[in-house]
């Protein structure tokens, strides 16, 4: 069955939307299952990723990059979460928060930090959320002091995807500590990641995800250059509220590829396993699971494409991520919540791949701003 059709794909995204299709099943499917049970990280499928130019390839061609808009790298990740989400988000994270040094740095950090990883030559990350903060980016409290020359780095970041392996990440961190402009109180930075007083370990391993590694940072009076200091000082919060809306288009992207992945599976099995005389598609009740999975997947997909244009056009631009960060992210756990109530005791089984998808679709409606999050979102920016 093909759910992941062309339209409403916009024609100028289709050619690399095969592109990354093809990759998939050529060098994510046949090694998806192995990675999931290793929870290695797949060094080999970045590599393989970067020759075929599916890698940090969001960056402008002035340093290197292809330039690809939303669209185009929405179009990459549903055709690559439908086949491993773990080696899927490997793969994106690669330049996971240089964009906004891209949007907000100067030519010469452009030049220093952003050609390495548009030639794929390093990779990167964004460090953002803390053990005790999630959601709540005026809540973070690692800190950012001027001392001379330097910035001096202090507190801790959690969930940082590449924090062990990236050359360098894009971080927040607390400037100032006014109450009355709580919004304006952060600031974003380059750190290298070999800067004395950076310190990252892999965390606990996780029950989905697992070819995707994370990372808990300590910061211990860790010097960086004040020249590392991303665009102007205070605006880190706002920085991050506009690049998290082209990010949650792409989390849309991430559940529609598990939705597709659980439906596949599924029809596939019930088509083909017998019960009481006759296939099992052949019951009314099996009919309507798969009738409702597909609702809710093509409801999500078409919302998560035309939220994609919406937020590219910057109209409403907060309010169409949320909704369609919601709505792709929660297409996944109900499709494989329903796929694996349809495969019966053998969902249970590791080497079933239904049981992978339902586990990896736990994931999404957490980051990026929890789903609970984006219905506040949602509600208040709600066009009046």
């Amino acid at each position: 069955m093909e759910l992941l059709s062309e339209y409403p794909v916009p024609e100028h995204a289709r050619d690399v939307k095969a592109e990354a299709r093809e990759f998939a099943k050529e060098h994510i499917e046949p090694v998806a299952a192995d990675y999931y049970e290793s929870g290695e990280y797949p060094w080999e499928v970045l590599e393989a990723g970067m020759d075929a130019g599916l890698v940090a390839q969001d960056l402008g061609e002035e340093v290197g990059g292809k330039g690809y808009d939303l669209q185009q790298v929405l179009a990459i990740a549903e055709e690559m979460y439908r086949a491993d989400a773990g080696i899927a988000l490997t793969l994106q994270l690669a330049s996971f928060g240089a964009e906004i040094v891209e949007d907000h740095g100067s030519e010469a950090q452009a030049e220093e930090y952003l050609r390495p990883v548009a030639e794929n030559e390093q990779i990167t990350g964004l460090a953002v959320s803390e053990p005790e903060t999630g959601s709540d980016l005026a809540g973070m409290t690692t800190s950012a002091e001027k001392d001379g020359d330097e910035w001096v780095l202090n507190g801790e970041k959690y969930w940082i995807g590449n924090g062990v392996e990236a050359d360098w990440v894009t971080l927040y961190a607390k400037t100032d500590d006014d109450p009355n402009n709580r919004y304006g109180n952060y600031s974003m930075f380059i750190v290298p990641t070999d800067v004395a007083g950076y310190d990252a370990e892999h965390i606990p391993e996780k029950m989905g995800f697992r070819a995707s590694k994370q990372a808990h940072i300590v910061l211990d009076d860790c010097r960086i250059p004040e020249d590392h200091l991303i665009g102007a000082e205070g605006a880190g919060f706002y920085m991050l509220a506009e690049f998290f809306n082209h990010g949650r288009i792409i989390v849309a992207g991430h559940g529609i590829g598990l939705a597709a992945a659980a439906i596949e599976e599924a029809w596939e099995f019930v088509h083909d396993r017998e019960a009481f005389g006759r296939t099992v598609d052949e019951f009314q009740a099996v009919q309507h699971k798969l009738a409702d999975m597909q609702l809710s997947f093509q409801s999500a997909r078409s919302l998560s494409w035309d939220a994609a244009e919406r937020v590219a056009n910057q109209e409403d631009a907060g309010y169409w991520a949320a909704l369609a960060k919601t709505a792709g992210t929660e297409a996944a756990t109900e499709c494989s919540q329903k796929g694996m109530q349809l495969h019966g005791g053998r969902s249970v089984l590791l080497e079933n791949r239904i049981s992978r998808v339902f586990r990896d679709a736990r994931i999404p409606v957490i980051y990026e701003g929890a789903n609970d999050i984006q219905r506040n979102l949602i509600y208040r920016q709600t066009p009046q």
